[in-house]
């Protein structure tokens, strides 16, 4: 009886440890002070390998692009668009049908808003975004952040 339920047991772990949600981008927030009271709102990603991120810019009928939506704030204004850096690939993706941008190990994509006069306010919003690599993409994940501007 004891080696039946220690062999249930470990079927069970073995299972869920087999079973569990792939998640192969880490992100980190930061505001960066460009001058009094201008920041840059980056949000990092690191993929790991092999898998990649898409573009904002990523055509429609391809997959899900990545998306940076920040929540209102009276007290906030951004300036520009949202930018990327890192290394931008581009393919005809067969399965999709389209041209497709991605980046793979990293990408930081930032924002520059401006405060409405001497406050400390916060900004906070989600990144949405898809991961794919040779063989499959995970469904759309988003994530929430709130970094303290000073």
């Amino acid at each position: 009886m004891k080696k039946l339920l220690l062999s249930l047991l470990t079927f069970i772990v073995i299972t869920g440890i087999s079973a569990q949600i792939k998640n192969p981008v880490s992100w980190k927030y930061e505001a960066k002070k460009k001058s009094t009271g201008v920041y840059d709102i980056t949000l990092t990603a690191t993929v790991e390998k092999p898998w990649h991120i898409y573009s904002q810019n990523t055509e429609k009928g391809g997959p899900i692009p990545t998306e940076v939506i920040f929540k209102a704030n009276p007290l906030i204004t951004k300036q520009g668009t949202v930018k990327e850096n890192g290394k931008l690939e581009k393919i005809f993706d067969n399965n999709f049908k389209v041209n497709v941008l991605y980046y793979a190990n990293s990408v930081a994509f930032v924002q520059t808003v401006k405060l409405k006069g001497k406050v400390k306010t916060n900004i906070s919003g989600t990144v949405e975004y898809m991961v794919c690599d040779d063989q499959q993409c995970l469904p759309p994940v988003k994530k929430s952040f709130d970094i303290k501007l000073q």
